[in-house]
């Protein structure tokens, strides 16, 4: 029983932990990353097919070629994007942390 509640007590740790500078700054990489990716994605749609994406995918009146086709087409790019930006962020946080400061010698 100890057990079981050190464990639920660790989850919840790491849960906060992620409240962290680092876990805001990969949620706003996110974010960004997303707002970003929705623009481009609606104007590269409306540049191919020459209208406006649907507002409501799940509308009767959409055709489902073009709800399924906008619907897979955001969600993997935003997917795509979440995924680079929050990467890149990573890396961006933890790229000094195993490296010496420039100047500093051993002896």
């Amino acid at each position: 029983m100890a057990d079981r509640r050190q464990s639920r007590g660790w989850q919840l740790f790491d849960l906060m932990a992620d409240l962290t500078a680092e876990g805001l700054i990969r949620g706003l990489a996110a974010t960004g990353a997303m707002f970003v990716t929705r623009r481009v994605v609606t104007m590269a749609w409306t540049k191919a097919m020459g209208k406006e994406p649907p507002t409501h995918p799940e509308d009767p009146q959409v055709a489902l070629s073009e709800a399924l086709g906008w619907s897979l087409l955001t969600a993997v790019s935003m997917q795509v994007a979440r995924l680079l930006a929050v990467r890149a962020a990573e890396r961006r946080m933890h790229s000094g942390q195993d490296r010496e400061p420039a100047g500093i010698t051993n002896g």
